[in-house]
């Protein structure tokens, strides 16, 4: 039977939820799927069976953002995500008409461009998104160093505004950075990061200022450092206390995914010996109504960074 491509309704909600669980390892994605309030129309599904309600084939979901551009102007972009398929229906062709869709509905509604992050980037090769690089820092856990200027300690709830607002001017025109509403600190950077009281915060010792903050993560047997924001100088101190954590838990070996400049490179042998760079392509882009040039010109500036914590 040849399945009916439609955008999603609420009596849709059960299936997905079961869809998603099926396929993945992620609870947070019902969540992250319920901060859109155009959630329906912006997920598309296939189905063979008649009727809402029953049991989905294959489903993708467009998720409106405003992220920056090269200038560092903030643009709509729809990023693609939660998409999955019933191991039976795989095969068919669905994800790619459902790409198909979501491109129809990006477009309309004014994306400049999309963008996606994926294992298996030939699944979306063929409907237009290309791959770009992206670059990390892997090495083994350096020493613990002496302690450095700024107190530094676990975040807690009191901290939240100062640490957004140290994310919003570090980010402030650093393209393929999101620009966060409340909700994304409610809901999306908790549901990838865990709670604010595992990161990391630098404080200036005279004014009790927040001057750094840090997201460094176990994952496997390496620590990733996974965002930060704030005054380079703060780094040291920051990642010497992550440090203390990854060897305090057992691993040997830390990833850094911080854009690659002065400040970073500086701090890094606190934290990291024997160093080498890797280059990843999991990033896919698409221009719906900008050009495949000023696309390009984003996804490989100087400083871009997609952080972990937007994803889609």
């Amino acid at each position: 039977m040849t399945a009916v491509i439609r955008t999603a309704t609420p009596a849709d909600d059960p299936a997905l939820a079961a869809l998603w669980r099926r396929c993945f390892d992620a609870p947070q994605i019902a969540d992250l799927h319920a901060l859109d309030p155009d959630r329906h129309r912006h997920t598309f599904v296939a189905q063979s069976a008649e009727g809402e309600g029953e049991e989905i084939d294959a489903v993708v979901v467009y998720v409106p953002r405003l992220i920056r551009d090269a200038d560092g102007t903030p643009q709509r972009v729809g990023g693609i995500g939660s998409v999955a398929t019933r191991p039976e229906a795989r095969g068919q062709g669905l994800v790619r008409r459902l790409l198909e869709a979501a491109e129809h509905t990006m477009t309309a509604e004014g994306c400049a461009w999309s963008l996606l992050f994926t294992g298996t980037p030939g699944v979306y090769r063929g409907s237009g998104w290309q791959e770009f690089a992206g670059t990390y820092t892997e090495g083994t856990l350096a020493p613990s160093p002496a302690a450095g200027g700024f107190r530094i300690r676990p975040a807690t709830v009191r901290d939240a505004a100062e640490v957004a607002a140290l994310h919003r001017a570090y980010n402030a025109d650093r393209p393929l950075s999101s620009v966060r509403a409340a909700e994304d600190w409610a809901v999306r950077v908790p549901a990838w990061y865990g709670p604010l009281d595992r990161s990391l915060v630098a404080q200036d010792p005279v004014s009790g200022a927040l001057v750094g903050w840090l997201v460094a993560r176990h994952e496997g047997e390496c620590l990733e450092v996974r965002e930060f924001a704030g005054a380079p100088g703060s780094l040291e101190g920051l990642f010497a206390a992550a440090g203390e954590r990854g060897r305090a838990a057992g691993l040997g070996r830390a990833r850094v995914r911080l854009p690659d400049g002065p400040g970073v490179r500086a701090a890094l042998p606190v934290l990291l010996e024997d160093t080498w760079r890797v280059t990843e392509r999991v990033g896919m882009a698409r221009p719906l109504h900008a050009t495949e040039e000023s696309v390009r010109a984003t996804v490989t500036a100087p400083g871009a960074v997609h952080w972990y914590g937007d994803c889609f």
